[in-house]
């Protein structure tokens, strides 16, 4: 094994854990034959057929290429939930991200793995009024989407663009903090400071200080985040941070939610002169609404969400990024300008059709649309759709997902102005084993 690898030593611990004896089918021990005190363990893969129509100007490995065909990992998984006692609990998950031929971690294929959650939480009362924590966390302000439970997802990837700072000043959007969540009532709530990762620790150059703001090099604040949802129907699990994506109907949902960040000075730019510099702060918000629940009695069941965001990075702030990207760069291969100074509508609507294939769970099709305004594409809307259904052969914990993506296309005209070129298309299919 090699020394420098941390998830052979990982999953070498995993082989050892399995031998041991297990609770029912469950990777799940009962800690002084208690059933409330538990150690769980869980697992999941995501691999990716990825069939792109790149961007204009792509090459992959020094070739121009217009249609690329790539495998990957969109995400692998190890998880450890640990009640210990009635109140306390630990949680920690290690993994890795995008892991395919063309461009991994640093140019090197064996050190892509890392800890995602190392996080304690300390119940206040014996209901869920109230938890408190701190650790490296996805916990957060700004919308569901920002800390969604990747296994349950109805769609085949999540809306990446509400992972408003992922890999710039989190890893991969946890980040390290102090926590307060709960429920009351038909309230649940999450209040959350974080001490962000300085740019310069993300494993790429940042960028040079310039007349568009980007994250900034200099200085250091604690960033501040409030989530708060009001549950009209039933309440959703709090077990952990992450929020379910459907429930197939085994629940009946429906929940108004609003959401921000704030961080000073967590962005700069040059001012009048080349050698001023302006910092600006951070200001992030959404308004949200989530409706998943059972069709009549019929086993069939409907989800929806729609949300607004405004997204305030500075000005002329813009990003681009693409999952699984073959391309040499963001702003290449299925990349697409995802992250941005203005607002963004991002809706998605989906039906669950039970047995519809004997001996599955059924079928999940969807279609997703995503509208960003974004002020560096002088409001030129960057519209993206996508269309998808899943087999899910046995729930979320084995299905194939297939995915048509249809996005936007940019180049740079010779003044500097970002224009929009044309269209591009993507299809993704998925298995997803998850236990």
């Amino acid at each position: 094994m090699n020394a420098r690898c941390p998830l052979g030593w990982y999953c070498l611990g995993m082989v050892f854990l399995a031998a041991l004896p297990l609770h029912a089918q469950l990777l799940e021990w009962k800690l002084g034959g208690d059933s409330a005190h538990f150690i769980r363990i869980n697992a999941m893969v995501q691999p990716w057929l990825l069939v792109n129509q790149s961007d204009p100007g792509t090459t992959i490995n020094g070739e121009p290429q217009d249609v690329s065909v790539s495998i990957g990992l969109r995400r692998l998984r190890f998880q450890m939930t640990a009640q210990i006692t009635d109140r306390a609990l630990f949680y920690a998950q290690y993994g890795e991200n995008n892991f395919s031929s063309f461009y991994n971690s640093g140019g090197n294929r064996k050190l892509a793995a890392f800890f995602h959650d190392a996080v304690g939480e300390y119940r206040l009362s014996n209901g869920n009024e109230a938890k408190v924590g701190m650790g490296l966390t996805i916990a957060n302000g700004l919308s569901r989407f920002s800390q969604p439970s990747v296994t349950t997802i109805m769609t085949t990837d999540v809306p990446v663009f509400a992972q408003a700072t992922v890999d710039q000043t989190d890893q991969f959007s946890r980040k390290l903090s102090m926590l307060l969540r709960g429920q009351i009532g038909s309230i649940d709530y999450r209040f959350v400071v974080s001490d962000p990762f300085v740019i310069q620790s993300n494993g790429a150059t940042p960028p040079p200080i310039g007349p568009s703001a980007t994250f900034a090099q200099k200085g250091h604040a604690l960033q501040y985040q409030g989530y708060v949802i009001w549950q009209f129907m039933d309440q959703e699990p709090h077990l952990t941070p992450y929020m379910a994506g459907t429930y197939l109907g085994k629940k009946s949902v429906f929940n108004v939610a609003i959401g921000g960040i704030y961080q000073p000075r967590a962005m700069w730019r040059t001012g009048a002169s080349p050698t001023d510099t302006v910092y600006e702060d951070m200001k992030l918000a959404a308004i949200e609404s989530f409706y998943d629940a059972p069709v009549g009695e019929s086993g069939h069941a409907i989800s929806a969400y729609a949300g607004f965001f405004h997204t305030d990075y500075g000005t002329n702030y813009l990003r681009y990024n693409g999952a699984l990207n073959p391309g040499q760069s963001p702003s290449y291969g299925n990349g697409l300008p995802m992250f941005g100074t203005g607002n963004v509508i991002y809706s998605q609507l989906g039906y669950f059709i039970p047995h519809v294939i004997e001996g599955t769970t059924g079928l999940l099709p969807y279609a997703t649309a995503t509208l960003a305004d974004y002020d560096k594409l002088s409001h030129v809307v960057s519209d993206t759709y996508a269309v998808g259904c899943s087999l899910l052969l046995s729930g979320h914990s084995a299905k194939f997902s297939v995915d048509l993506n249809n996005r936007p296309t940019f180049t740079t005209s010779a003044t500097g102005a970002t224009l929009k070129s044309g269209r591009a298309t993507q299809f993704v299919l998925q298995y997803q084993v998850f236990f």
